[in-house]
Parts: C-alpha cells; structure tokens; sequence
C-alpha cells in the first residue's frame, strides 16, 4: 500500500519535472585549447555563448583553477551583454606561466536587480580544458 503510494507520487512529481521547460545558455567549444597569441609569452582561446535565456541580457566570463580560485585574465568585455537567441564570440588572453593552472573557463548569467520580474535562477556553464 505504501510503496504504490510512493510509486504513484514518484511519477507524479517526476512528470511535472519534465513538464518544466528549463533554459540556459551554451557555451562552445566543450574542451576549449589555447593557441599562441601575436605577442610572446601570451596564450589565447575563443568562446561562443549562445543566450537561450528572454529573462537574462548579460553574462560574465571567468577562468578558474581546479580548486574553483579565479585567475586573472584579459578579454574584451568579461561582461558581454547578449539579447535573446544571439551569440558571441570572446577571445580570452592569459599569460603563458598561467597556462597550467588554468582549468574551468565559464559564464555565468547576470541578474539584474532593477527588472520588475526578476530571474530566481542563475545560470553558470563551465568547459574544462584539456590537454
């Protein structure tokens, strides 16, 4: 008796899950590499983020070590401001010393205070470099 209980609230909150329609933003490539920069000594990469989201305009980039410490890096705008179903590409510069310490790069959605319907949810998407 229990247990179909159980079974039948198990289904019942699992189909309102899937009911809910949940939007983010992307972010390519997955496993991003540097290149050599145009200046020695310095590396660099490029990020496309790509806004799903109608509530969100801005979003900020970040590189992170594998104990999620922020490092310092140079790029355009570190906050892009993207519409909704736009895309951008960023190109980020780091110090070649730098290259080894560097694991995660993400964006991470803004959220405005000053909008009457303000987001509940931010959104961050990391990709992992690899070797």
């Amino acid at each position: 008796m229990y247990s179909t209980i159980m079974n039948k609230l198990l289904i019942v909150f699992t189909l309102l899950f899937l009911s809910v329609p949940l939007v983010a933003h992307e972010m390519v490539p997955t496993y991003p590499k540097w290149k050599t920069g145009i200046y020695p000594g310095i590396l660099t990469t490029t990020v496309e983020i790509f806004n799903k989201r109608k509530d969100v305009e801005y979003y900020e980039i970040g590189l992170f070590d594998k104990d999620w410490n922020p490092i310092y890096f140079v790029a355009d705008y570190k906050v892009v401001q993207l519409k909704y179903l736009s895309s951008a590409s960023i190109d980020i510069y780091i110090a070649r010393e730098e290259k080894d310490r560097v694991e995660y790069v993400c964006s991470r959605s803004k959220i405005r205070t000053s909008n009457e319907t303000r987001t509940a949810i931010s959104s961050r998407i990391c990709s992992r470099f690899k070797e």
